[in-house]
């Protein structure tokens, strides 16, 4: 029997354990539960299932499965998620750079970090990048800019959007 935490959400951590053990999941054209489904449920009302729970749960599992501590590892985007990664790899000792494209932040310090501009990212050799930039046209350029130099999603750059 697995006991998972109060802050561990079941179906979330659960889809990362088949990550870890590299199972796939195939795609079912039968209906296998009926769901009920209301508004005061639990998972729509309690603070255990806000984001930042989510954030936990990806940040463990891509430091326990996919990070590489011999790659320098950055961190795109400055909003709350970004922060909120930030705030967790300086807790936990980790090493980071972060960078971003608003001109607004290019520059402060947060946590201790002077945030970059994006274009630091091509000085930065055989990095691993946590992009947390929510915007869908700022993830679109974000990708192609991977694509355009070969880096591999899932090895080389990671979306915690």
């Amino acid at each position: 029997m697995v006991l998972i935490p109060i802050g561990i959400r079941e179906d979330y951590d659960l889809t990362f354990r088949f990550y870890e053990k590299k199972l796939r999941i195939i795609p079912c054209d039968k209906t296998l539960l009926h769901w009920r489904d209301y508004d005061n449920r639990t998972s729509r009302t309690s603070e255990h299932y806000a984001q930042n729970y989510f954030l936990d749960i990806k940040l463990h599992y891509f430091l326990k499965l996919d990070y590489d501590p011999k790659r320098s590892l950055v961190i795109r985007g400055a909003g709350f998620k970004g922060k909120k990664i930030a705030k967790s790899l300086k807790n936990k000792n980790i090493a980071f750079s972060w960078i971003c494209d608003n001109p607004k932040k290019i520059g402060k310090e947060i946590y201790g970090k002077t945030l970059q501009p994006f274009q630091e990212l091509d000085t930065i050799e055989n990095s691993q990048s946590i992009v947390t930039v929510a915007n869908e046209r700022a993830q679109k350029e974000i990708k192609n800019y991977f694509k355009k130099r070969h880096l591999q999603p899932m090895t080389d750059y990671f979306f915690f959007c």
